[in-house]
């Protein structure tokens, strides 16, 4: 099946449905927001659970103390926002007054990444998992799809401690549809295997990787093809096996090539196992408003570009 035969749904959906549907399942989950409730979609849990949902207005920074208060009184907040506001406005205290005292707040940050369109460079955030992988003990999070959004959220509610789930605004395919996908924490996924060079994808990107792998493998390239939701903790073992088996790393993320899945990788590799990378990103540049799709081809990361990179690469 092609993407584009293949259902697509935008992970912010996913989030708002695991939330609406988790809610009875686990009592002490409450859902606060910044007053985009129909933008992140947490309006879905605050439809069933109106008592259990707090719209703390456009306040991020006040929302995640709010969130932080009530995760000592025993509840499971998840502070919600776009990926801008939630890892770039209140970054000091996400640190301080839920990092620091390991507090277990969840965070689930939308419209991350350039995807976000016509909003342009304002909001779109290449720059949130740089930011929260530097925070001690925060878990970071970037699902590819619906299904592996809906478990990341039940994951995220289930481990004791801070967690900064990312989700996009753009409908992207369903690529994990099968009964034995289970999503685990800090755990990559093999999602085809290959010995010329490994592609390491997260988010947005992976459904694009896997388009890219078929088009090097009419080229005659085996690529290995690798999702990592859980950027923090990073699947090392995975990384370190696949690198000395295919002598060659892409990585791809729709996110800033600094401080993000590419710089995890090089961090890894660099110290257990040394191997050439390629990073895929966003350039050291802003974001511009226009169509989410055009954007993503415009930044280079379809899988037409994918695949020419990874070409260039082995080529060199």
């Amino acid at each position: 099946m092609s993407v584009k035969e293949t259902k697509k749904i935008a992970t912010r959906e996913s989030y708002g449905n695991a939330l609406a549907e988790l809610g009875e399942k686990y009592p002490e989950l409450v859902v606060l927001d910044a007053d985009l409730a129909a933008a992140t979609k947490t309006g879905i849990f605050k439809k069933a659970f109106p008592e259990r949902h707090i719209d703390c207005g456009i306040a991020e920074c006040n929302m995640i103390g709010i969130a932080a208060g009530l995760a000592t009184t025993g509840k499971i907040p998840f502070a919600s926002s776009f990926a801008m506001f939630a890892a770039g406005r209140a970054f000091e205290q996400v640190r301080n007054a839920v990092g620091y005292p390991k507090l277990n707040v969840k965070i689930g940050a939308t419209h991350a990444g350039i995807s976000v369109g016509e909003d342009g460079a304002t909001h779109q955030c290449n720059e949130d998992i740089a930011l929260m992988r530097t925070i001690p003990g925060m878990v970071v999070i970037n699902p590819a799809d619906d299904i592996e959004a809906k478990q990341a959220v039940e994951a995220a509610i289930k481990h004791q401690g801070p967690v900064y789930l990312r989700f996009g605004r753009l409908a992207v395919p369903v690529i994990n549809d099968n009964p034995d996908y289970k999503f685990e924490l800090g755990k990559g996924v093999v999602l085809k295997e290959g010995k010329d060079i490994t592609l390491v994808a997260t988010g947005l990107c992976v459904s694009e990787t896997l388009e890219a792998a078929k088009l090097l493998a009419k080229d005659g390239i085996d690529a290995k093809v690798i999702n990592i939701h859980t950027i923090k903790p990073l699947d090392e073992d995975l990384i370190v096996e696949a690198a000395k088996e295919t002598g060659k790393v892409v990585t791809i993320e729709e996110h800033s090539i600094i401080g993000g899945l590419g710089s995890a990788v090089c961090d890894t590799l660099s110290a257990k196992a040394p191997t050439q990378v390629l990073k895929i990103g966003i350039e050291d540049t802003y974001g511009e408003s226009g169509p989410a799709v055009e954007l993503i081809k415009k930044y280079g990361l379809d899988s037409e570009s994918i695949y020419n990179k990874v070409k260039a690469f082995l080529e060199k």
